[in-house]
């Protein structure tokens, strides 16, 4: 059996219009600190944030998803954090149109396995 490590999860989350609260998934932030190992994995169903909110700007949220993504790459500003540091960074409560959910934790031999699970069945749209 491989070993498996702790790792943390939240939900990245379009709320197109905050009053209302609604939300639609839109990818997987995963951290595994054991092995330093941060990553994100996107998915925009347009029809299903149109359905939500028809009003809403796709290529802003394409922009904000994308801002994300480079984050976690290190990019910018976030270029100086550690993994661990860019994940607290990224998870911190916000605001805005994109926002993470509520951190989550498991255990996993394999986190790239882990987080295209986690996609598949909080993000995608069943089939």
């Amino acid at each position: 059996m491989s070993e498996r490590d702790t790792f943390e999860y939240a939900l990245l989350r379009v709320v197109p219009d905050i009053e209302r609260g609604e939300l639609v998934n839109v990818g997987v932030l995963l951290y595994c600190r054991h092995r330093e190992h941060l990553a994100v994995r996107t998915h925009l169903d347009a029809d299903r944030l149109h359905a939500l909110a028809p009003s809403a700007d796709l290529e802003a949220v394409r922009d904000a998803i994308a801002a994300w993504e480079g984050a976690v790459r290190g990019e910018g500003p976030a270029g100086v954090l550690s993994a661990g540091e860019r994940f607290r960074w990224l998870i911190a409560p916000r605001s805005t149109v994109l926002q993470p959910g509520p951190v989550h934790t498991g255990l996993t031999a394999d986190p790239d396995a882990e987080i295209e699970r986690l996609v598949a069945r909080l993000v995608r749209a069943p089939s």
